[in-house]
């Protein structure tokens, strides 16, 4: 029988739709990586660096110059950028009704590898870990800005995912805002505290962590799991164990850590799902409210496997045709 599960930390509703429900081994990607390490025509690949921005930072062999080759992570503004690094943030009204404001922000491409035929869960562990070392170093550098509210990093893998660029890359976005979507989130979180004197991400962690039936993956410091009222199929969530609020105080440790559980969570997404379309997304508390008791960093994977229809649309709720405690169980026996 069909089941509606509620989501402690944002109070939205999924419908588990068991009647309906597929094989975890059902879903398969649809499009294979490059075939050939370096594309001439592709502007993140070693020798095209007059065809991208100049660099912001790049991690390089010793000697190299910038905006040239030797580099094994580049990070680059995005050449059609969502907002762009001018004027201030300030907020007025237009005929007295519509508020309004200049598209304030960065926008930064982060390129992942020198290659272009790979992605994440193929790297080896010191390439990923100078992945996220890179996503640490932007978030410390762009939140010392003061005009900037909210810092998000994400991934998007495949066409479904919104990429147009197949070499393996991410981006950063900085909003003077922060957006409604992620806003909702923290004030539910804060409700939970005000209610249970505890931060409702931790409190998920040590039920998951008491049920083991969600869990994917486990380290010292982190948990990979998919949540109760997975939205999507696969949807996969990883938390630090120990409260933090915000990503900027991750240490190069902790990092490396992160690293190596979000490249063994992607591998078995990757070899479970055959290389499926996926977004990862970090998310954190806004910049100026990182010192918050109630609010816990997490990075979200979310495979593309499923489209979203006129009910999610126009209800809100999600409907998830795979049980999430199958899945998990299924990503379980895949080696990563």
């Amino acid at each position: 029988m069909p089941e509606l599960r509620q989501n402690p930390s944002s109070k939205e509703w999924v419908i588990i739709a068991t009647e309906r429900a597929q094989r975890p081994t059902e879903f398969r990607g649809e499009e294979p990586l490059p075939e050939n390490e370096h594309d001439k025509s592709c502007p993140f690949c070693p020798g095209n660096e007059d065809k991208t921005p100049k660099e912001v930072l790049a991690y390089r062999t010793y000697g190299t110059k910038p905006n040239t080759s030797g580099w094994w992570i580049r990070i680059i503004p995005n050449k059609f950028p969502a907002l762009v690094l001018d004027g201030d943030p300030h907020r007025e009204k237009i005929d007295g009704f519509y508020r309004h404001m200049k598209g304030l922000g960065e926008h930064e491409v982060i390129i992942e590898s020198p290659k272009h035929n790979t992605t994440i869960a193929l790297m080896d562990d010191k390439q990923v870990e100078e992945i996220f070392l890179a996503y640490r170093e932007r978030y410390i550098t762009l939140s010392k800005d003061p005009r900037f509210e909210m810092i998000i990093i994400f991934k998007n893998h495949g066409r479904a995912a919104g990429t147009s660029v197949k070499h393996p890359h991410s981006q950063v976005i900085a909003t003077p805002i922060t957006p409604l979507h992620v806003r909702q989130r923290i004030e539910e979180a804060m409700r939970y505290f005000d209610d249970n004197g505890e931060c409702v991400y931790c409190a998920m962690i040590k039920k998951e962590i008491e049920m083991k039936d969600r869990i994917v993956l486990e380290t010292d410091n982190f948990i990979s799991f998919m949540p109760y009222a997975s939205r999507s199929p696969f949807e996969t969530w990883i938390l630090p164990k120990n409260h933090q609020t915000s990503f900027i105080y991750i240490t190069p440790e902790g990092t490396k850590e992160l690293a190596y559980i979000a490249k063994a969570t992607l591998k078995k997404i990757f070899v479970g799902l055959k290389n499926p379309d996926f977004n990862a997304i970090i998310y954190s508390s806004p910049v100026h409210e990182k010192d918050v008791e109630y609010y816990h960093w997490h990075m979200k994977i979310v495979p593309r496997v499923a489209a979203v229809a006129g009910f999610e649309m126009g209800s809100g709720m999600y409907i998830n045709t795979v049980i999430p405690e199958k899945a998990a169980e299924y990503l379980r026996t895949i080696e990563s």
